[in-house]
């Protein structure tokens, strides 16, 4: 996988909202802000966790993996955010279940292939507990980017500024 956008900028710390929307919309206006997403990815990906719950109960600390249709889609990028306090997302698989998530892998992929090569990196990632606690508790922002450059094995693309 090549040619990922990835630094400290889309990596936000102490994201704070009581609903999965506000933490979506949180995340995709970020992502907007730095032209990464079309203005449509917002409500894209709110819609979509709605019809396809992304929350995952794993090894000590739930995740959530949102995603959204490629047409929304300027510069392939992945967003981490780390909640303040867990929110309830819908369990991926079993929409009447909820899960307490507490870290969020927002994914803007420009080919459907690239997301699948993805989740299956992150799913490497969420089954390490120990990865997942120092994630959540680390609060600098380039120690978590060379932690995920090293496990998810792409090559990070530095922004224009």
């Amino acid at each position: 996988m090549s040619e990922i956008f990835f630094d400290e900028s889309v990596i936000l710390l102490d994201v704070e909202g009581i609903a999965k929307e506000e933490i979506l919309t949180v995340m995709g206006r970020n992502l907007v802000d730095k032209e990464l997403v079309k203005e449509s990815f917002i409500q894209a990906i709110i819609a979509r966790e709605g019809e396809f719950a992304t929350g995952l109960p794993t090894a000590g600390i739930s995740v959530a993996i949102p995603h959204t249709d490629v047409e929304h889609v300027n510069r392939k990028t992945i967003s981490v955010g780390v909640l303040k306090k867990a929110v309830d997302f819908g369990v991926m698989g079993d929409e009447s279940e909820i899960t307490p998530v507490k870290l969020v892998f927002m994914l803007a992929m420009d080919e459907a292939h690239s997301q699948l090569t993805l989740l299956q990196q992150l799913m490497q990632i969420f089954q390490s507990e120990e990865t997942l606690k120092y994630l959540v508790s680390e609060k600098n922002k380039t120690s978590i980017k060379h932690l995920l450059e090293e496990k998810l094995d792409f090559m990070a693309c530095k922004g224009d500024e």
